[in-house]
């Protein structure tokens, strides 16, 4: 009823690789033309869109679109995106269409081109950790999408007055906080998962206002074993999809 059905205290019910309500038969999910649903978890998708880019805003696109609704993101705001992968660059273009002033934090110099190309005011690879020096106190808020293991402080440190780091990645290690750079600048750490129906349709109804899609590289059938190894290994720019017409 509030809309963060995500957050069930019960857990949710995932479409593959977790458990129905019984909590013992197996969601096994699949490919198919076709897909019976409940009702209530059915979003009206805006005919502008193509298909093909829409679908990844289903996961990728909620899953920035929710903390941003809930930090309030709104223009003039120092947004930095950290990683510039699948949802990177969904919340580097929503980030910018919201009106915020958007740096795309990236490992290396390796996909500038392309966050300029997607709207970014600002790029800093993060390879060296000389570039923090220059970035203390720039950021209201930080969108975290990275799963690689990386020091989370020299990010922290980057945070404005107030500023908030939200994770979004998993890295596979618990982080190692040092509790004075939040006390510093009263500065906060919090995560985020997906969103809720209606903040779906919400989100989907934005992207058609402002014309945004996820990057994508559609795929055939049988080339879906190897779309995965390449996933694995970083290789995509920024979202595979499957062309299910073939099946």
């Amino acid at each position: 009823r509030s809309g963060d059905e995500n957050y069930c205290e019960k857990n949710m019910t995932a479409t593959y690789n977790d458990r129905e309500r019984d909590g013992l038969t197996p969601t096994y999910g699949g490919y198919s033309n076709n897909i019976v649903v409940d009702e209530n978890y059915v979003v009206s998708i805006p005919a502008n869109l193509a298909l093909s880019g829409v679908a990844p805003l289903l996961c990728a696109g909620i899953t920035l679109y929710s903390p941003m609704k809930f930090w309030k993101v709104r223009p003039g705001m120092k947004v930095a995106i950290m990683g510039l992968g699948g949802l990177g660059h969904m919340g580097l273009k929503i980030a910018k269409a919201m009106g915020a002033h958007v740096t795309v934090l990236s490992h290396s110099e390796n996909k500038k081109d392309d966050a300029y190309q997607m709207g970014a005011d600002d790029f800093y690879a993060t390879i060296s950790p000389e570039v923090f020096k220059g970035l203390k106190g720039k950021f209201d808020l930080i969108l975290n999408t990275v799963s690689a293991e990386h020091d989370i402080n020299l990010y922290l440190n980057t945070l404005s007055l107030n500023g908030t780091l939200v994770i979004l990645g998993l890295p596979g290690k618990p982080f190692s906080v040092n509790a004075g750079v939040l006390l510093g600048a009263r500065r906060s750490m919090a995560g985020s998962t997906i969103g809720g129906m209606r903040d779906l349709q919400e989100m989907i109804n934005f992207c058609g206002e402002n014309n945004i899609l996820s990057e994508v590289e559609i795929i055939d059938p049988e080339y879906i074993n190897q779309a995965f190894t390449r996933t694995v290994a970083s290789d995509v720019r920024y979202r595979f999809v499957i062309d299910a017409s073939k099946f």
